[in-house]
């Protein structure tokens, strides 16, 4: 299997940020790891061997990025602004060194797929929700959809406009919903044990996209599947070939 590892200084974050890329052929995949997760998240816990057949075979190639979560949402001692500030310069830090080394295209043409597990599918569902131009796919597996997790209900500072559960409801921009429409958005959760909270707020955000006309796949398996890799492993590769991948 082809694969690429490359670091460097961000210009967005000041720090340097890793990503390693697999694949040969197919379209880009990017990967955002679980709370505080790096890059290499996603192999060691044999995400990559589960997805092994679509990467061999040229059907896919991920992309794996470092988080700041530790900066940002789950820094205990900054406040709401500075949270705001530190993952705005993450996005800043995918939109423009990040997709580029992907090498996704311009706006609307060649988009890309994005997912995550935990609060990866947070990173995952928020950057697809504000950038439609940019990603035509979301698979959120076990996520969360709101900043309650950091913020409770303080949303004030710009936190309202990265909380999907928030902005969605009032969005009526079609330029926003017609590429919300066109693209493909699914969402898992397990109901076993941890998934309390993933249960809850993806069926908050299925709610909210049918209110707004916007098809979505919403999948919840059964009481037996936890919140925990072994699932998402299986999980990843089903909704994959369901896409045709």
């Amino acid at each position: 299997m082809q694969t690429e590892s490359r670091i460097w200084h961000s210009p967005s974050l000041g720090q340097d940020m890793e990503i390693r890329a697999y694949g040969h052929g197919g379209p880009a995949v990017l990967v955002f790891p679980t709370s505080g997760g790096r890059f290499f998240e996603y192999e060691d816990f044999g995400m990559i061997e589960a997805l092994s057949f679509f990467l061999e075979e040229g059907r896919l190639r991920l992309f794996t990025v470092d988080s700041v979560d530790r900066q940002s949402w789950l820094n205990a001692w900054a406040s709401t602004f500075e949270k705001v500030a530190r993952h705005e310069a993450y996005e800043r830090y995918i939109l423009e060194e990040v997709l580029p080394f992907i090498g996704n295209g311009p706006p609307d043409k060649n988009r890309i797929a994005v997912t995550g597990c935990s609060l990866g599918a947070y990173h995952a569902a928020n950057i697809f929700f504000r950038h439609p131009d940019r990603f035509d796919a979301v698979i959120g597996l076990s996520g969360v959809y709101s900043l309650a997790f950091s913020l409770g209900r303080n949303l004030g500072d710009g936190a309202y406009f990265h909380s999907p559960l928030d902005y969605l409801p009032s969005l009526s921009d079609p330029w926003y919903l017609d590429r919300y429409r066109e693209s493909r958005i699914i969402l898992c959760s397990g109901q076993g044990a941890w998934e309390e909270e993933s249960i809850r707020e993806t069926l908050a955000l299925e709610d909210i996209l049918k209110k707004l006309g916007i098809p979505a796949w919403v999948d919840l398996w059964g009481p037996d599947v936890n919140h925990d890799w072994p699932w998402w492993r299986r999980q990843m590769p089903y909704f994959l070939e369901k896409l045709g991948i």
